[in-house]
């Protein structure tokens, strides 16, 4: 697992699928554009809704939920990195959310 940039997270949220594994309250306090939000609790029930075909950034408040479950997902034969500073960082940056 690689931990990347909030800078690379946005360069990359074309061509790859956001991962948002924060919980419910959490997720309503904003997200990602585009981002798709399960759950650390609930990924291994809905693994399906991931194609193992393009990467994932998995995304959480801070950087610690989602380095636990890149690493889940590239043992389960998924190519995925974490992003850095999680949702504090990306939105003391400024960067869009809905």
């Amino acid at each position: 697992m690689a931990e990347i940039t909030i800078t690379e997270a946005e360069q990359r949220s074309s061509t790859a699928r956001i991962l948002d594994v924060r919980e419910d309250f959490e997720v309503a306090e904003g997200m990602i554009p585009g981002a798709l939000h399960i759950p650390m609790g609930q990924l291994e029930a809905r693994l399906s809704e991931l194609d193992p075909a393009i990467p994932v950034i998995a995304v959480c408040r801070s950087g610690n939920r989602s380095a636990a479950v890149a690493d889940a997902l590239n043992g389960a034969g998924f190519s995925a990195d974490t992003m850095a500073g999680g949702m504090v960082a990306w939105t003391r940056a400024g960067l869009p959310t809905t």
